[in-house]
């Protein structure tokens, strides 16, 4: 039985762990590097043996992270900033 994994799964899997790694006293201005590297990563990981190309797992990883940036991103700017009307 083979197990796929979304995007939608990894880029939360990739947000927590750059969490965690922050927690851990990374610093901010590198947690979107840590993301894509995180991203590439995984998507190596997710493709398995299977994998059409590392060209694809690359690109995958890069979407991975540089969605995981975002979330977090505005997450983070809905709950800072209050609404002004």
């Amino acid at each position: 039985m083979e197990i796929q994994i979304s995007f939608a799964v990894l880029t939360a899997i990739v947000v927590g762990l750059v969490q965690v790694a922050k927690g851990l006293s990374l610093p901010s201005r590198f947690a979107p590097v840590l993301a894509l590297l995180l991203g590439v990563g995984l998507s190596f990981l997710a493709m398995g043996p299977l994998a059409l190309t590392w060209v694809d797992a690359i690109v995958q990883g890069l979407v991975v992270g540089l969605s995981s940036v975002g979330l977090y991103s505005g997450v983070k700017n809905t709950i800072e900033k209050p609404i002004q009307g």
